[in-house]
């Protein structure tokens, strides 16, 4: 220490430039100390959240007491929180009946068939010598599986020839055909594409299944039946567009697929799906548009002449659309919740994303009062009015003084932020009794799609997925009003090459369809009974 002191200078201003170094360095030092901190806290987060993901439940569905027990370490807010929890219990819910539990019984409209076991004859004799005589019966049922049939349609077609003059022969002429020339009829195709797009079974796994059978069916065939069938359908998938354009609601989302030969692209980057969901509750419309890019001059193109509401999540693709006169961009308040959801399913200590997600349950909760009293959009609009203003008000008072009292790239301050930049888009909705308070709806049309993306894994090629874009809008819109979609498109693929205009083709729409007509469809009468019998109850 003696020498160290010795080596010092002894001028007054080197010291005073030695001790400024050293405290610049311990400035240096800490900065970097806590920059190591905030990083370890972000990878841990990122951590627990994949693990959360991965192993953990996907609800946001959180319970008062829940809620208490888990959220980001933040300074908790007892007094707010308790009043918050409060006023969102005394929000009355109408009641509803629960469903027995319980094995359901089997369809009544499958065939039975029937095997009766008797006793001996010997056995028909009582102890006291007399006979005894049969007083009822006791019938236990099980569901036997019979294997999927194939057959040969046979289409004769008669020639006739003059043999007077021996003139030209002339022959009756083979029914429109979806692909001509081909082996596949409208039920095989319908099955290859359901089994596909709705069922997620690869073409290499139904090559598979099909060899089992007997049949030797190459996967590249499989392959050109599902491109050729995708262009038969196009026309009805741009009837489905023009619908959505034309109407005055819809949502937008995008999610990501890989096409692995795309022009001008490495195949290990990103393509899209761009979905769009619009219509009218009783014909609604779903349309995939396969996009190369993110950019938001895709959801342009495609809503170009749309004028109405248009709900999205807060992706800055959609932001040019605040600024159209004839669109009102209306945010997503699950997208909003979810930043708050994520930072309580991680962490386990009470804090101010308890607070936030108290906030939006209770306008989830008038949500959900409305829907349970089959409010019109009249009403909901004055509900929402009276009862979601006021917490909006509070709420956005919270966000900003809240805002101000945590750091800005901790999590909870990006999603505060995120709140914040979103506050615009999402207080819209209440002023539109038509319009939902989140885009979930949409994100259900989509999960199919994820669904079967981590089985076929990537797509072909860019043709590969605009055929898919093609048969997942039926598919989905077939879902969404209620429609078998194996019947559907059976009936449709049958229909559509003898349609000559597009007003016939319009017919072919499935909530335009008569469902009678996809009852005939279906070659099993058990099945058409089963579907007559929805259909019905449909109606009714």
């Amino acid at each position: 220490m003696e020498k160290q002191t010795q080596t010092l200078p002894q001028d007054v201003e080197r010291l005073h430039e030695i001790i400024i170094s050293l405290r610049n360095n311990q400035v240096e030092l800490e900065s970097s100390l806590q920059e190591k901190i905030d990083e370890i806290a972000d990878l841990r987060f990122k951590l627990q959240k994949a693990l959360m993901a991965r192993f953990g439940r996907r609800t946001e569905k959180f319970s008062p007491h829940q809620l208490n027990l888990f959220d980001e370490a933040a300074p908790s807010e007892p007094d707010v929180t308790q009043d918050i929890q409060q006023a969102d219990e005394e929000i009355t819910i109408a009641s509803h009946t629960r469903k027995k539990s319980g094995r359901k019984p089997l369809p009544k409209h499958l065939p039975r068939e029937q095997i009766v076991h008797d006793l001996r004859d010997e056995e028909k004799i009582c102890a006291c010598g007399h006979a005894l005589h049969r007083i009822g019966e006791d019938i236990s049922e099980k569901l036997e599986f019979i294997p999927a049939q194939v057959k040969v349609i046979q289409h004769v077609r008669c020639k006739y020839a003059c043999r007077a003059c021996e003139g030209a022969v002339i022959m009756a002429a083979l029914p429109p055909q979806p692909i001509p020339k081909s082996i596949a009829s409208p039920g095989l195709l319908s099955h290859v594409i359901v089994s596909k797009y709705e069922d997620h079974l690869p073409l290499y796994r139904q090559e598979q299944m099909l060899q089992r059978m007997g049949i030797e069916m190459a996967r590249a065939t499989l392959c050109f039946w599902v491109l050729k069938s995708a262009e038969v359908l196009r026309p009805l998938r741009d009837g489905l567009k023009e619908d959505i354009i034309i109407h005055t609601y819809t949502q937008a989302d995008e999610t990501p697929v890989q096409v692995l030969n795309e022009p001008d692209k490495p195949n290990t980057s990103k393509s899209y799906m761009w979905v769009y969901y619009g219509g009218t509750p009783d014909k609604k419309s779903i349309v995939y548009d396969y996009q190369p890019t993110r950019s938001g001059q895709a959801a342009a193109n495609f809503l170009y002449g749309f004028k109405g509401v248009l709900q999205t999540d807060g992706y800055g693709g959609y932001n040019p659309f605040d600024s159209k006169p004839d669109v009102i961009h209306i945010g997503c308040w699950a997208h909003c919740r979810r930043k708050f959801a994520e930072i309580i399913k991680v962490s386990k200590t009470s804090g101010k994303a308890v607070v936030a997600v108290n906030y939006i349950r209770q306008l989830y909760a008038i949500e959900k009062e409305a829907r349970e009293n089959h409010g019109s959009h009249e009403q909901r609009y004055h509900l929402r009015q009276q009862r979601a203003g006021p917490i909006l008000l509070e709420f956005k008072s919270w966000l900003d003084e809240t805002q101000h009292q945590v750091p800005p790239q901790s999590h909870i301050g990006k999603a505060i932020a995120y709140a914040l930049n979103q506050w615009h888009l999402l207080i819209k909705y209440i002023d539109h009794g038509e319009v939902e308070i989140d885009t979930n709806r949409l994100e259900n049309m989509i999960r199919p799609f994820a669904l079967g993306r981590k089985n076929w894994l990537f797509m072909g090629s860019d043709k590969g997925a605009e055929a898919g874009a093609i048969i997942y809008s039926l598919l989905a819109t077939c879902k969404a009003n209620l429609i078998e979609p194996y019947a559907y498109l059976k009936y449709v693929l049958d229909q559509l090459p003898r349609c000559k205009t597009d007003a016939e083709r319009k017919k072919l729409l499935p909530y335009a369809v008569d469902p009678l007509e996809l009852v005939k469809a279906y070659s099993q009468p058990t099945w058409s009974q089963s579907v007559a019998e929805n259909v019905s109850a449909t109606c009714s």
